[in-house]
């Protein structure tokens, strides 16, 4: 007697309509974060890119943004390196936060987290630093969970992962995030029993939404995209903001 036919699987109902979707009513956040699932514009955007930043509008990066061989990651962090020994200080911390445009509170209370959360994952032993120095060479040990995902472990920035903030997170206007959006964002990123992941998600977006925000308190897509490559703290030091935030923060 021959064996009887197992059932209908997913490779015999499903349609090529329902490979392509994006959601489902089986999960209601599926339809609420919806991505767009067109053809992105920069070449294999899934390709992790080691140097640049990387996007539909940016194929090669920021313009006129020296990488210096620095990972994506290693540039973001970079410029607070004042002296440039490879070697992050708290008082270079303090004194990048200064840089950018903000007060004395807030940038020691920064240089505070920064460095001693950061510090000992990127040390080249196993002796902490009493200093709480942040080595950029080791940079990719220091990345946290509950973040984007946008650098990969390796510090490499995706732009398939960068294009998706803004596809799930951009109700409003599709190149720039409201405050409201950054926060439903850091909470849909939250990985379970991750507490410094969360805290440090929130800070770190925080930060962002505050210096990129535009006269309307949105985020352009263009500006974050500089805080990761560290490209957008060069032009906020170089155009002087600093000056005018600090009078009040």
């Amino acid at each position: 007697m021959a064996a009887a036919r197992p059932g209908p699987t997913n490779l015999d109902t499903a349609t090529a309509d329902d490979a392509m979707k994006t959601a489902t009513p089986r999960c209601p956040e599926t339809f609420r974060r919806d991505v767009d699932a067109r053809d992105l514009k920069v070449p294999k955007p899934h390709v992790p890119r080691a140097l640049v930043a990387a996007d539909n509008e940016h194929p090669y990066g920021s313009i006129g943004h020296d990488h210096k061989n620095f990972t994506v990651l290693q540039q973001h962090v970079e410029f607070f390196d004042r002296n440039k020994d490879d070697v992050i200080y708290p008082w270079e911390t303090f004194a990048g936060f200064r840089a950018i445009g903000f007060g004395y509170i807030i940038s020691f209370l920064g240089m505070c987290f920064i460095n001693i959360s950061m510090s000992y994952a990127t040390q080249p032993s196993i002796i902490p630093s009493p200093l709480f120095s942040i080595h950029i060479r080791n940079m990719h040990k220091a990345i946290h969970g509950s973040d984007t995902g946008v650098y990969d472990n390796e510090g490499r920035f995706i732009p398939a992962k960068f294009e998706e903030v803004f596809s799930k997170y951009a109700r409003t206007y599709p190149d720039k995030l409201s405050f409201g959006e950054l926060l439903d964002m850091t909470e849909s990123l939250r990985d379970a029993f991750d507490l410094f992941g969360w805290v440090a998600n929130k800070l770190e977006w925080g930060v962002t939404y505050w210096i990129a925000k535009d006269e309307k308190g949105y985020a352009p897509k263009e500006a974050i995209r500089g805080v990761y490559d560290g490209s957008f703290f060069y032009y906020l030091e170089k155009k002087g903001a600093a000056t005018k935030i600090a009078k009040f923060y």
